[in-house]
């Protein structure tokens, strides 16, 4: 559970620069859980409450979007005890926590592929949050589940071609309206929890411009402490996008 205490927003944040979109993998759930000598799902569930807190701080700071990698196409390699784990706990998740981000004026959304994979509960759960929270506008949680970041620009580019969308007509606008939830901005700061420093496949279109932010701090360890230092350290880069310095 996130303390329900609220914990100021740190006063070196400057709120006239905070990152509109953050988007976050969430790795080392299994290391947390084997530094522990506990099983690897015991990990995925302690994760619950990084989420949560990292959900309230973005709403402190007022982040508009909030990108989540909680399942990825390349998940389904894992062992079957584990996936089958996973798609529970997330089912369970929404079950327990749409209400409350609900209450929180928090619009929940979903990135990704609804195939044969995903059990039929685990969709019906998603349904059922999105349209609870669908008229909600204080901040976007994009759920990105079953997602991989080729998978979306093939999915793109299949619509495309569904279209009817001659050579001529291919652009990057073009793609990008066809892009799962076209509607959110490009994310400003992607942070990458356990010291990896990897994309894994994650938003692969949308992180043309973003900051890079990586952390040793193990997902489920992770709070909104944390999420405000990664925010200041986006503040003290420059973005050029590309261009030059002035």
């Amino acid at each position: 559970m996130p303390d329900p205490r609220p914990l100021p927003v740190p006063e070196w944040i400057d709120r006239t620069r905070v990152p509109t979109h953050i988007a976050v993998v969430m790795d080392g759930n299994g290391r947390w859980a084997r530094r522990r000598g506990l099983p690897r799902t015991d990990g995925h569930a302690a994760g619950e409450a990084a989420l949560m807190d990292t959900t309230y701080g973005a709403l402190a700071v007022g982040v508009r979007a909030l990108t989540v990698y909680a399942f990825s196409t390349e998940n389904w390699r894992r062992p079957t005890d584990e996936v089958r784990f996973l798609m529970n706990f997330n089912k369970g998740l929404l079950e327990r926590r749409s209400h409350e981000l609900h209450d929180e004026g928090v619009r929940i959304v979903f990135s990704g592929r609804r195939d044969w994979r995903v059990p039929r509960q685990v969709l019906r759960r998603m349904d059922e949050s999105r349209s609870l929270t669908e008229h909600n506008r204080r901040m976007t949680l994009n759920i990105a589940f079953n997602y991989g970041g080729r998978a979306e620009i093939v999915d793109a580019v299949s619509r495309l071609v569904a279209d009817g969308v001659a050579p001529a007509g291919v652009s990057e606008r073009a793609i990008r309206e066809r892009l799962y939830h076209p509607e959110l901005p490009d994310p400003d700061l992607v942070v990458r929890t356990s010291g990896e420093h990897r994309i894994s496949n994650f938003l692969l279109w949308e992180l043309a411009y973003a900051e890079l932010v990586f952390t040793d701090v193990l997902w489920p360890d992770f709070r909104r402490e944390d999420l405000f230092a990664a925010i200041e350290e986006f503040q003290q880069r420059e973005r050029r996008f590309g261009g030059l310095d002035r």
